[in-house]
């Protein structure tokens, strides 16, 4: 199956909110541009240049903290993916990193999980108000919304809830809940629908629970169904994977990615939840993942040390992991 998802012609990649920060440290592959040695922070004027010799700009520390930005034929498009775990730390990244909100043409959440949902109402608000195109951003949710998720050790420990669906649609924008699969903003992202689940070894969330209010209890729901995942297709290149949490797995995904779209994957962007998996997880996948042949690796969020580690051993020069605060160009 193939959809109607144009090429684009360049893509940046803006990390808002993430596990990590790393603002020096080089580019690990030449195929990844971005900023170093402090040089991507944005700078504040010196109110009083004469007390610091002359200096006339300073680099605040606060400022060292996912969106995508594709362009075709000089047109632009920018998709915000999920919203990080507060509306606080969503908007003070926002004003840091000086980012035009109103540019945004749509917002999609991966999954119904409070650290990717809490600062969805900052975003839809501040993608809202102002814009000058006069068209409402495109809020795009997953379905089977949960009252509350939880994990289950000897007893239940609820997770924090979501933002309800009244307080989304009175953020503003226009809210649709996705079960299909489309193309969004002139068919430059792709939005997937439900991930099918192929591997015996990516079973989501061990001890995942969710609250019943009609039945009083707590039910097992460790395979996060309603998650989704984003990807463009960068012209001579080839597909481009935004993975929220990969609950479904990160080899599901990408194997899905390629029935939507038979194309080569070049890069696979964000968590891979594999963190706290087992070492025989971690090498099955490490296995079917080179048997895809991605061009980059770029894990953050959830994938753990252990795994980037297993990355750039197994697939040497091929892994630029993604930090909070950066910009990074395809």
């Amino acid at each position: 199956m193939t959809t109607k998802l144009i090429e684009v012609d360049s893509l940046d990649i803006r990390v808002l909110i993430n596990d990590e920060i790393d603002q020096i440290s080089p580019s690990p592959n030449p195929r990844v541009q971005h900023a170093q040695s402090f040089a991507g922070v944005p700078l504040s004027p010196v109110s009083d240049p004469s007390s610091r010799g002359g200096a006339r700009l300073e680099m605040p520390m606060r400022n060292i903290c996912c969106g995508a930005h594709a362009k075709k034929d000089d047109k632009s498009h920018t998709l915000l993916f999920d919203a990080g775990p507060e509306e606080d730390v969503f908007e003070k990244n926002v004003q840091r990193l000086r980012l035009p909100m109103t540019e945004i043409g749509a917002i999609v959440l991966s999954h119904w999980h409070r650290d990717h949902s809490g600062g969805l109402l900052s975003a839809i608000r501040l993608a809202s108000n102002g814009r000058l195109d006069g068209d409402q951003v495109l809020v795009a949710l997953p379905p089977d919304k949960p009252a509350f998720r939880g994990i289950m050790f000897d007893q239940p420990i609820s997770l924090e809830a979501d933002p309800t669906m009244d307080e989304i649609n009175s953020a503003g924008g226009k809210t649709v809940i996705l079960d299909e699969a489309p193309t969004v903003l002139d068919d430059t992202f792709l939005i997937s629908g439900e991930i099918p689940r192929q591997t015996d070894y990516e079973g989501g969330i061990p001890g995942g629970v969710r609250y019943d209010p009609a039945k009083d209890e707590w039910i097992k729901d460790e395979l996060i169904m309603e998650e989704r995942f984003v990807m463009c297709k960068l012209k001579g290149k080839g597909l481009v994977i935004f993975t929220g949490c990969s609950h479904a797995g990160l080899i599901n995904i990408a194997r899905h990615a390629k029935t939507i779209n038979d194309s080569p994957i070049y890069a696979i962007v964000g968590g891979y939840h594999l963190a706290d998996a087992s070492p025989d997880k971690m090498e099955q996948s490490m296995k079917d993942l080179k048997d895809l042949e991605p061009a980059l690796l770029m894990p953050g969020h959830c994938t753990g040390w252990r795994f980037k580690g297993l990355i750039e051993k197994e697939m040497p020069g091929q892994m630029a992991p993604i930090f909070g605060g950066t910009k990074y160009t395809l």
